[in-house]
């Protein structure tokens, strides 16, 4: 089942790729960041942000996602890499992404990320309709009856 958990998590990230990310050794808040996503490379995702950015540094980092329906949670560690690949800089650039950098790609203060990921705890939502009345009712829930929790390696 983490194997559905996981596919399910890549296919709500791919339709709202946004992320909340923060770096653990930080004690800043996290922000919103734009996950760039490759569908071959399901273990890491980039982020285009700026050198003087509160991630720039990289280093241990966690991620908090929420799927647009509210259906898939995810809380996400890793490791925030300068990606210097040319290539792969240029395979992500795109007009949304242009919007952010006034000088495009020759932004002295653009820099890009690599998020390689380890390990997530994936919380899938699917309450049961005996769930949902006692939601309405104010009844107790078990958490059994609202969906499944996965702790899977990325």
């Amino acid at each position: 089942m983490s194997d559905q958990a996981k596919q399910k998590f890549w296919q709500a990230m791919a339709a709202t790729p946004t992320l909340m990310i923060k770096l653990q050794q930080s004690d800043l808040h996290s922000e919103p960041m734009q996950a760039q996503l490759d569908k071959q490379a399901n273990s890491r995702f980039w982020i285009y942000t700026t050198k003087d950015n509160r991630i720039a540094a990289g280093g241990l980092a966690m991620a908090q996602f929420v799927s647009t329906g509210h259906d898939v949670f995810a809380c996400i560690s890793g490791e925030l890499v300068e990606e210097t690949d040319s290539l792969i800089i240029d395979k992500y650039w795109s007009k949304e992404v242009e919007a952010w950098y006034p000088e495009g790609k020759l932004d002295t203060n653009l820099m890009m990320l690599r998020f390689e990921l380890s390990d997530a705890e994936i919380w899938l939502v699917d309450a049961t309709t005996e769930a949902k009345n006692k939601f309405i009712l104010g009844a107790d829930v078990n958490p059994n009856e609202v969906g499944s929790h996965y702790k899977v390696t990325l």
